[in-house]
């Protein structure tokens, strides 16, 4: 990298760039520096988030401002138990044109966007979901035989809600691996609420501004895959993973109590993650301190807990810090 002047010039220019689109979203969404850092990372990486939190925390705000300031086409479906696969993906219908002649035509649903907020996703049936499902991991949908590509880039940013449980689906394991991040959105502090008081119920309410467009996103996006990794951050994400494994893992609390850990996928999401977060924070090379930070995120997703665990009040939380214990320095 040090040897291509140019390269580093355009980590650069990105990471300047990034730091003022998360300056922009700080201004609209207070007191939630680490939601927007992370749901930045993802989106740099290509990612999709799972964004947890109670009602009126801004999530939905979140998503709107984000597609405005990247210059993204963004979309929201309200998730709910009678959506069915053809109100999100679209369906054919029947045509006639001016010769009198009939044929099917392919109309595009809400999910033919560029970012969609997937609103209390665990709403939906699981067939909704499986639909959703192939949309996240192949970016195109498939309708009476046909594949129709999605436009790009494509994200989802679908949230849910941690207490109200009833009358939901919850998530398959598959669907969850192909989230990013669990991005839990907890309440702001007290300044930053009274922020809040302040800036959304006075006459002066400000509006985002765009900084990216999709094409540069795209851009940005490839860019990143290119910021190199050290061999020593690359085996502590091999660690962290490995370790959360109950049939390889050397340490106790994991043998005991994890029923299954996180797969390649999450290696994968820690390893583009990293990359994206050193741009975000404006370094041109990831560091331990970056898998620690975005340990939690990407692994509690992709980790489940025994009846024991719960008997003895043992939470993911304690078994990713074991975790990250193995890695610190």
């Amino acid at each position: 990298m040090k040897d291509n002047p140019k390269a580093v010039q355009a980590l650069e220019k990105l990471s300047e760039r990034m730091g003022k689109i998360h300056d922009e979203i700080n201004q609209i969404i207070f007191g939630q520096d680490r939601v927007i850092e992370e749901t930045l990372v993802t989106v740099l990486s290509g990612g999709h988030v799972l964004l947890i939190g109670l009602p009126g925390l801004g999530k939905t705000r979140l998503v709107e401002t984000l597609g405005t300031v990247l210059g993204l086409d963004e979309r929201r479906v309200q998730f709910t138990p009678d959506l069915m696969p053809s109100d999100i993906i679209g369906s054919e219908i029947l045509d006639e044109d001016e010769m009198g002649k009939r044929h099917f035509r392919f109309v595009q649903g809400p999910l033919f966007c560029q970012l969609l907020m997937a609103d209390e996703i665990n709403r939906a049936s699981p067939r909704t979901q499986s639909a959703l499902l192939q949309a996240m991991q192949e970016k195109r949908v498939s309708v009476a035989g046909h594949y129709h590509d999605l436009p790009q880039p494509f994200h989802v940013l679908a949230t849910q809600n941690p207490l109200e449980q009833e009358g939901t689906y919850p998530l398959p394991e598959a669907q969850l691996d192909r989230f990013f991040m669990e991005i839990n959105v907890a309440y702001p502090e007290r300044d930053a609420e009274r922020d809040i008081l302040l800036s959304t119920t006075s006459n002066d309410i400000k509006t985002p501004s765009r900084i990216c467009s999709a094409e540069e996103l795209l851009e940005a996006q490839e860019l990143v895959r290119s910021v190199p990794v050290s061999e020593t951050v690359l085996e502590a994400i091999l660690t962290i993973v490995r370790e959360g494994r109950p049939d390889s893992s050397t340490l106790e609390s994991v043998k005991r109590h994890v029923v299954w850990g996180p797969g390649p996928r999450a290696s994968q999401a820690l390893m583009s993650g990293v990359r994206a977060r050193a741009i975000i924070q404006n370094r041109l090379s990831p560091s331990i301190d970056d898998v620690i930070a975005l340990a939690a995120p990407i692994l509690r997703h992709r980790m489940a807990l025994n009846f024991a665990a719960r008997a003895e009040g043992v939470s993911l939380s304690q078994i990713i810090a074991d975790l990250i214990a193995t890695i610190k320095p």
